[in-house]
């Protein structure tokens, strides 16, 4: 006997692969909540990555780093590290860019911390990806720092 889970886990897998784009970022952000996330991995790397509709990838990639863990950022940066489309990429780049929670103190720290466990993730691209972004960001000493001399 299918349990119901396994049935809307199905449908959901199904909906990845439909011809409307708005139903494949609805699979996508459906999918990105999912806890069992490896079990899809290949299906959320698909949509990301997806030729048809940037709206797709962008909607796919803010449902993961909306989870706030180690498992979302790696799918996306995993994701940007194949992107070979321009505008695909641009979209992925955008989701890390303008995710509104790092822009907390929290959330900023939570990102430098999650990027730290993935510069030794055992794919290349992940660590250049997490290499890339780190060396944008500057260090929360040097904000402290440039914060004193305002002061002063």
């Amino acid at each position: 006997m299918v349990s119901t889970d396994d049935q809307e886990l199905s449908k959901v897998i199904e909906d990845a692969a439909s011809p409307t784009w708005s139903v494949r970022a609805a699979a996508g952000r459906r999918l990105a909540r999912s806890a069992g996330i490896a079990e899809v991995a290949d299906v959320l790397h698909r949509l990301l990555l997806d030729a048809q509709d940037t709206g797709v990838t962008s909607q796919t990639a803010e449902a993961l780093l909306a989870r706030k863990d180690t498992v979302g950022l790696r799918h996306v940066l995993l994701a940007r590290s194949w992107a070979a489309d321009p505008s695909t990429a641009e979209e992925i780049q955008a989701a890390l860019d303008c995710d509104p929670d790092w822009m907390t103190t929290q959330g900023a720290d939570r990102l430098i911390k999650q990027l730290r466990e993935l510069a030794t993730d055992a794919d290349y691209g992940v660590r250049d990806e997490v290499r890339r972004i780190l060396a944008r960001i500057r260090p929360r000493e040097e904000w402290a720092r440039d914060r004193d001399d305002d002061a002063l």
